[in-house]
């Protein structure tokens, strides 16, 4: 039998209704202040704790916001995420954290998981999922902010997002190649479906262009976002295309990859190949060479769109801004 202890037993202690007690726990007036402060003593004695599912039919909250990544395990999305829940447990709510292991149909079934639980808004990291599917599933939310990935086909009505600048992430990596003395330059893209990949390929293009080099479509490669991934996509890379001086990887974990593909093809970093990598995860300073990279400031972006959210529950008006983060390229041994 439980032993918990309820509205009613604190209505009993305190001699008045259990209306009178929700008045005291949801902070609401028309409480006798002597009453008031009595009834907050008893609740101390008691040890109450108010039924969470109780105050979110009473209040249309559940104090929750929901939270949803593609690979949890990743350091990118995990600074993310402590930037996201400290902010969000400083204000009083709680994170649910979903993780969908790059794959566009759990990335949707969580989703409407946290519809269901009622969260109060949602929070999605460099979504999967086609566009149009994507905003039909954030309009059924109360609130929701999407992290590195824009919906051009869309007004900002339909959706708010924090991103990071990718095609200045391409074009700052890319151009520090060129100036360097490198011409023939590949690009290990990660996902086919990631937009921040495809917005840096982008860059690269555009700064080889700039540049007058030419791109062969050999030296572009799709990998897993993973030093694994980095590693086999490495390999198949410089063997079909040796001529390569340079390479510009989508993430730092596909760059360490890279690094373990050049070992193994006895290619020296930086003589033979020059790599770097993107967002400046730990890891990047800690390998050797250390890596060349463009540095996100991962807590910052998650920071913001906790800020951008909030904004969005209080029916922030139309036209909410995106806001927009700029890379920073940190340059270290692996592409001097």
């Amino acid at each position: 039998m439980s032993n918990r202890v309820s509205m009613s037993d604190v209505a009993r202690r305190a001699g008045v209704s259990l209306m009178t007690v929700s008045r005291v726990i949801n902070e609401k007036g028309d409480v006798n202040p002597v009453t008031r402060q009595r009834i907050q003593k008893i609740i101390k004695d008691l040890d109450y704790h108010p039924s969470a599912i109780a105050r979110s039919l009473a209040t249309q909250q559940t104090r929750t916001i929901g939270l949803v990544v593609p690979d949890v395990s990743n350091p990118f999305f995990a600074d993310i995420t402590r930037g996201i829940e400290a902010l969000a447990y400083a204000q009083g709510y709680h994170v649910f954290l979903c993780n969908t292991e790059e794959d566009p149909q759990r990335e949707i079934s969580v989703i409407q998981s946290l519809e269901e639980k009622r969260v109060d808004g949602l929070i999605l990291c460099s979504s999967r999922i086609e566009a149009t599917a994507l905003v039909n599933l954030l309009n059924r939310l109360p609130a929701a902010v999407l992290i590195n990935r824009r919906l051009d086909d869309f007004t900002s009505d339909d959706y708010q997002a924090v991103f990071l600048d990718d095609e200045a992430s391409g074009v700052l990596a890319t151009r520090h190649l060129l100036q360097t003395g490198h011409s023939r330059i590949g690009y290990m893209a990660g996902p086919a479906t990631s937009f921040s990949g495809q917005g840096r390929q982008k860059g690269y293009l555009a700064a080889m262009e700039q540049a007058g080099a030419a791109v062969d479509p050999d030296w572009i490669i799709h990998c897993q976002p993973t030093v694994a991934g980095g590693h086999v996509a490495g390999i198949q890379l410089l063997e079909r295309c040796d001529e390569l001086t340079a390479i510009f990887c989508y993430n730092d974990l596909v760059a360490v990859g890279a690094l373990q593909a050049c070992a193994d093809l006895n290619r020296k970093i930086p003589d033979d190949l020059a790599i770097i990598g993107h967002d400046d995860i730990p890891l990047a300073a800690l390998v050797s060479p250390a890596l060349t990279t463009c540095r996100v400031h991962r807590q910052e972006l998650g920071a913001r769109a906790v800020e951008a959210l909030f904004e969005r529950m209080k029916n922030c008006p139309a036209g909410c801004n995106q806001i927009v983060l700029h890379p920073e390229l940190i340059i270290r041994q692996s592409a001097p």
